[in-house]
């Protein structure tokens, strides 16, 4: 039996055809708005949903605050690199009687603190805030310690080293704040 040759496959091409398309996109559920008043555009961002629903709700000033902080870091980080023993002696009100390496590796690592301030600025995940807060959080209990041990041990109490415990205290206070309400869950309404 011969049969009979079929015509050619004539290819159809959904993207050009609008109502193919709004079918297909009417099966998937996209295009439409949701029971949230959501328009999406795609299955995808349908299922991860809208991301401005999980932006960082950051208490108020807290981007100030990590301003002051990276400035502060910064410029203090450059005068123990720069200015050791003057750094030592404006604290302590003695001279520095021994190498001044120890003051200049203080600055290094308060300069790493202040890049990591920086960061925190610039960022909008909550996760790396927390973090930027931690660890400012943690080299001003340090620091509190550090000292007041130095002063116990010298036996003497220079005024700049009692407005410098004093500053880090109110300092650590501020940042531990900044820290429960940024970690706090926001209310439902």
């Amino acid at each position: 039996m011969a049969s009979k040759p079929h015509p050619p496959l004539m290819k159809k091409h959904s993207q050009t055809d609008l109502v193919s398309r709004l079918k297909t996109r009417k099966i998937l559920g996209v295009g439409g708005e949701d029971d949230d008043g959501e328009v999406h555009r795609s299955k995808i961002s349908q299922m991860l949903g809208n991301e401005i629903k999980f932006a960082v709700r950051e208490p108020i000033g807290l981007r100030v605050w990590i301003l002051i902080s990276a400035v502060a870091f910064t410029v203090m980080a450059l005068m123990a690199l720069v200015f050791p023993n003057q750094l030592y002696e404006v604290v302590f009100e003695e001279e520095l009687s021994t190498t001044s390496i120890s003051i200049r590796l203080y600055g290094g690592a308060l300069l790493s603190l202040a890049l990591i301030m920086w960061n925190g600025l610039y960022t909008a995940e909550k996760v790396i805030i927390q973090w930027t807060l931690l660890s400012e959080a943690c080299y001003f209990a340090v620091q509190f310690l550090v000292t007041s041990i130095t002063l116990v041990e010298i036996g003497t109490m220079p005024n700049a080293a009692v407005l410098l415990l004093l500053s880090r205290v109110l300092f650590l206070v501020v940042t531990l704040a900044y820290y429960y309400h940024l970690g706090r869950r926001p209310k439902k309404i």
